[in-house]
């Protein structure tokens, strides 16, 4: 409503306030003065005038109505404004009053925590004084001790030395007092021996001849009673006879008995007990039989139910083909009784060699026996009889025996190598003298992971050569799913086990080990399982996880790869020393 009444306007025309009575004129000699009597009725009365005159024409208007609610809105409006603008000075208020408390806050914590560390440094101190005074307290109680002990060893230490004394002294009269006692008594002896010589010399003359007529008595009447016995045997004839026939049984008997004994115990050991050279086999004898009968139940119930000589052997499909023709020609010459192969299986470490054998020898109803080659050597001379014993041994089986000589290049290598002792090729000759014609009774199996250290000899009498080579890809796939399952998922499911897994996807989880476990044997994808199995019962809670599983598999990579490392470096030192060898032979 300014505009009405004219006040807020500037300029020329806005409205002054009118000149009172006895109010001086402008211009005037008192300008500038403000007089006392008008100044508290200032009012401007033309305001009035116009707001009037203003208000008559707008009841004129027909816009009048919009004009006054237009100004009614306007002064709302500013009356917000004031509103809005105390509200912001109240929040500017409580928000002052709120940093006043924070920083009043933040001051009282630096204050606390100030107070606090001057607490801990003053707590420090106190406990460094009290540890320096402790130590110092040790120190002076380790230092009385010291001097203590050192006085208590000088003061043993004379003690000691007065009593060696006094022990020396004493020993040094003793022996002044025996050597004079000694001394005495010998001279007594001497004075008296002298005088008595004379009758010890007369009694010892009587006694060597009462001695002697003794003795002479003795011989005559001994040669009496013989001479009289034996000239009655003598002259009986019949007594004569019957004692030579006597003598001569008992020596006959002697003799067979010795040798008998030793014929009949070599022929019961031949046939019941275990040659030497065996470590392991499937036939039983009656010695096991006796210590171990529930072996022996066991043996015979898996003997009378053979099953698939591949059960449980993970092999490439091409060779597992090859092998199961090997065990079917094998069962079916048992069956037939006909004569035995003898097979060569060659290749690395670890490849299911020895495992095939014992499934071969069960699959065909036989019963194997187990040596190596790394035996004979350090028999030496016995190595013969030893290789004689487990042949005669093998002929006595009624099933038929399958002999699996394994690490058989350390045994059957070639005789003109200038590094094999005599004993070692006797024993070869042995074996090949024992194994140059087929036989109905034993099949031989050797394994070796260097054939060509072979004699000639040797490989004369394989009839077949079988290759085992490392997992592949997917036969390592099937390798680690069959550990995994023996080692990790069979004992977690039995509720009295303290293993359990973890939860991840176990085929997804053995795919990507068989992937980093290249080149790795079958054997040593088998010893992963064990040590998985060791990492969860290892573990505080016993659980099995995916990052240990990897961990265990990485750790076995790099152990196989410094093992390779290692024979790489021993294989060339061999062949150094070979060469050296052959040059050393060829200049002799």
């Amino acid at each position: 409503m300014s505009w009405l009444f004219g006040y807020g306007r500037s300029g020329p025309d806005a409205a002054q306030p009118p000149p009172f009575a006895g109010a001086p004129p402008e211009g005037g000699d008192d300008k500038g003065k403000s007089n006392p009597m008008t100044k508290g009725f200032n009012f401007d009365s033309s305001g009035l005038e116009r707001a009037a005159k203003a208000a008559k024409e707008l009841e004129k208007s027909a816009h009048a109505k919009q004009a006054f609610e237009l100004s009614k809105m306007q002064e709302q409006t500013k009356q917000m404004e004031v509103q809005g603008k105390i509200k912001e000075y109240e929040a500017s208020l409580e928000q002052a009053k709120i940093e006043a408390k924070r920083i009043e806050y933040e001051e009282r914590r630096k204050t606390l925590a100030e107070e606090t560390k001057q607490h801990q440094a003053l707590a420090q101190y106190q406990d460094q004084l009290a540890r320096k005074r402790y130590e110092e307290q040790l120190l002076q109680q380790q230092r009385a001790q010291d001097e203590n002990l050192k006085r208590q060893e000088e003061s043993v230490a004379r003690q000691e030395a007065m009593r060696k004394a006094t022990i020396e002294h004493e020993m040094e009269l003793k022996t002044k007092g025996d050597m004079k006692r000694i001394e005495a008594e010998m001279k007594g002896r001497a004075h008296v021996e002298r005088e008595n010589r004379d009758i010890y010399l007369e009694q010892i003359k009587v006694k060597a001849a009462e001695q002697r007529i003794t003795v002479l008595d003795s011989i005559r009447t001994a040669g009496q009673v013989l001479g009289e016995g034996f000239k009655s045997f003598i002259s009986d004839w019949d007594r004569v006879t019957s004692t030579a026939a006597g003598l001569t049984l008992v020596a006959v008997g002697v003799y067979s008995a010795k040798h008998g004994i030793g014929l009949i115990g070599r022929s019961i050991e031949a046939r019941i007990g275990k040659p030497s050279l065996v470590r392991d086999t499937s036939r039983i004898n009656a010695i096991d039989a006796i210590r171990h009968p529930v072996d022996l139940s066991k043996r015979l119930y898996l003997s009378q139910r053979p099953e698939d000589a591949l059960k449980g052997v993970i092999l490439r499909p091409s060779l597992e083909e090859r092998l199961r023709d090997v065990a079917i020609a094998t069962r079916n010459t048992k069956r037939n009784r006909g004569f035995y192969r003898n097979i060569l299986f060659y290749g690395p470490p670890g490849t299911g060699k020895t495992l095939f054998a014992k499934k071969l020898a069960q699959h065909s109803g036989m019963d194997y026996a187990i040596l190596s080659g790394g035996d004979v050597t350090p028999m030496g001379k016995d190595g013969v009889t030893a290789i004689h014993k487990v042949f005669n041994w093998a002929n006595t089986s009624r099933r038929g025996l399958l002999l699996f000589l394994d690490e058989a290049d350390a045994f059957l290598r070639k005789r003109s190598s200038v590094n094999m002792s005599e004993d070692l090729r006797a024993a070869l000759n042995a074996f090949l003298y024992r194994t140059g014609e087929q036989s109905s009774r034993f099949m031989l199996v050797l394994a070796s992971n260097t054939p060509e250290h072979f004699d000639w000899a040797v490989n004369d009498r394989i009839d077949e050569v079988v290759e085992f080579q490392l997992p592949s890809l997917e036969e390592r796939q099937r390798l680690v799913r069959l550990y995994f399952d023996k080692f990790v998922l069979q004992p977690a499911s039995q509720r009295n086990k303290r293993l359990k897994v973890d939860k991840f996807d176990y085929n997804e989880v053995c795919s990507k080990i068989a992937e980093l476990a290249e080149g790795l044997s079958g054997r040593e994808i088998s010893k992963l399982g064990v040590a998985w199995q060791a990492s969860a019962y290892a573990s505080f809670d016993g659980i099995l996880t995916e990052k240990m599983l990897f961990d265990r598999v990485n750790d076995i990579i790099r152990q196989h790869k410094q093992k390779m490392l290692w024979e790489t470096e021993e294989e060339a030192k061999k062949r150094i020393i070979l060469t050296d060898k052959e040059i050393a032979y060829s200049v002799v």
